[in-house]
């Protein structure tokens, strides 16, 4: 029988009428791979409690906005249950997951606090009015800004509320600590300028971080942390009332170790951002005053000073961030800056998390290594398609179905890898499910070969092959409903991909490259009586 009489089935014309459209779209879109093969990192985050779905998918939309913004491309982000998710991103640089941590630890809270009362929050900010400004260069100086419009009842009640305050701070807050204390040394502060001291700029301090009965203590240790007794029984008294130290690193231990028995959660900071920023301005009687620029241990972005203008009563509705980088050389000030800027403007963008999370440790797969998965994945398949065809020859002592189950078996792990490759990503379970669909395919192929070879009664081509598709058809239906509640699971993301491979391999082969198989035998076998 020559190939143009096997080409006359309609089933393997639609076979191969699939197979050219597959190609096309994989020659177009390409095959995505997920980071096992590709390389990249994944990043779990841990919800502070359980929440319902609809947050869950809350969250997943705020982070995928956030991440977005920044520039980071081709990010997954998978629930799993109601107090987890998995962000994946692919790179492997450490800036980049760095940054991506940054991003999804802020909580995204926004305040403006004036006096000691919030005068405007992120509710108040209009969404997609957020923009980060090119960092700008002013002698040695690198400056950063984000400039954002607020809501017009948002305007109208900053202007309530900064009436009369000309010339005083305006502290914009970014996640500013809402049970923490302070643990400062008295050798970060002090410094800012010759014309203060260390009580003068911890006045600034707790000036900055007042608000009503949510004011943030602040602790000052001297250099060797001899005063710690003292200091050690504030904390001791107030327990009950603060969950949270903040403090810089290289703090002694036997500090550390004290506060946790009291259990004190320890945030430690780096030197850096523990360290208070100063500037100088000129104030109404053009005398030269000192002002707390920023501090990121608390999360204050920039302390601009009110001027007049704003302070009349009148509205306003557009608002400026701004920020000096930390004094280095230009390249590296510039990437500062830019960094600052545009993290500040995917977190406001993307709007603030309605719980808190705790980011884990991230797991890199060089791209090196994912190549390695990818080759090893590969060699796999090819063995589990010679295992399936060799027990077929055995088992028939045919060494024609050798090819045609070849052939079928190749065709449907091309279509299963381009619908998932094209619509979403193959990872490692993905392949995992595409192995179990090449040996279940195997009892299809035996059930079919059977009634095809069957000599034992009379019936035509046409009723063995229906007689076998009962069979394969109600085991597709058995294997899809069994996979369906992991297709569906959310606390069992890792097996995902084996469902959905598992799922796709048995439709496809249910209606699709099985019944091209019966056709390709039963026209063999079955010389002109064929179905």
């Amino acid at each position: 029988m020559s190939i143009m009489d096997y080409l006359k089935d309609k089933r393997i014309i639609s076979l191969i009428v699939i197979l050219l459209i597959l190609g096309a779209f994989d020659y177009v879109y390409g095959i995505h791979l997920g980071i096992e093969f590709a390389g990249g990192t994944q990043i779990p985050v841990t919800f502070e409690h359980s929440v319902p779905a609809n947050e869950t998918s809350q969250i997943i939309s705020i982070l995928q906005q956030r991440l977005s913004t920044f520039g980071l491309k081709e990010i997954t982000i998978e629930g799993i249950g109601n107090s987890q998710v998995l962000v994946q991103i692919p790179s492997v640089s450490q800036s980049d997951i760095q940054n991506t941590v940054d991003l999804i630890q802020s909580q995204g809270v926004f305040q403006g606090i004036v006096n000691g009362k919030v005068a405007i929050d992120g509710s108040g900010i209009l969404s997609g009015s957020v923009g980060a400004a090119q960092p700008t260069v002013s002698g040695n100086n690198v400056s950063w800004s984000v400039n954002f419009y607020i809501t017009q009842q948002a305007a109208v009640n900053f202007a309530k509320i900064v009436f009369g305050q000309a010339n005083k701070p305006l502290f914009m807050f970014l996640d500013r600590p809402s049970s923490a204390i302070v643990l400062i040394n008295s050798s970060l502060i002090g410094g800012g300028s010759s014309s203060t001291t260390e009580q003068t700029e911890l006045n600034y301090l707790e000036s900055a971080v007042a608000l009503g009965n949510k004011t943030i203590p602040i602790e000052i240790a001297n250099p060797d942390y001899s005063n710690w007794n003292s200091i050690y029984q504030f904390f001791k008294s107030n327990k009950g009332k603060y969950s949270q130290v903040m403090l810089s690193n290289g703090t002694p231990q036997y500090v550390l170790s004290n506060l946790t028995s009291l259990n004190y959660s320890i945030e430690k900071i780096s030197v850096a951002n523990m360290t208070p920023s100063f500037s100088t301005f000129q104030n109404a009687n053009l005398s030269t005053s000192v002002a707390l620029q920023s501090w990121p241990a608390v999360g204050l972005l920039s302390a601009p000073v009110l001027n007049s203008g704003v302070t009349n009563g009148s509205v306003s509705q557009g608002y400026i961030i701004s920020g000096f980088s930390p004094p280095s050389n230009l390249a590296t000030e510039l990437t500062f800056a830019s960094t600052q800027s545009k993290l500040i403007e995917s977190v406001l963008n993307g709007g603030a998390l309605p719980v808190h999370v705790i980011v884990g440790q991230p797991t890199v797969t060089p791209p090196t290594l994912g190549k390695s998965f990818e080759t090893i994945s590969e060699i796999a398949l090819l063995l589990a398609v010679i295992a399936v065809s060799i027990v077929i020859a055995i088992r028939y002592k045919r060494l024609f179905l050798i090819a045609p189950i070849i052939l079928t078996t190749l065709a449907e792990l091309f279509i299963i890898i381009s619908v998932i490759g094209v619509i979403g990503t193959i990872d490692l379970s993905a392949i995992a499910g595409m192995i179990a669909v090449i040996g279940t395919g195997v009892d299809a192929q035996i059930i079919i070969t059977d009634e095809v070879l069957n000599k034992s009664h009379d019936s035509s081509m046409k009723i063995k092959l229906s007689n076998a598709f009962y069979i394969v058809w109600a085991d597709a239906a058995l294997l899809i409903i069994a996979m369906l509640p992991l297709f569906f699971s959310t606390s069992l993301v890792t097996v995902i991909g084996f469902s959905e491979s598992t799922i796709i391999g048995a439709l496809l082969g249910a209606f699709i490259t099985r019944p091209s198989y019966g056709a390709i035998v039963s026209r063999h076998y079955g010389g002109s009586e064929n179905a």
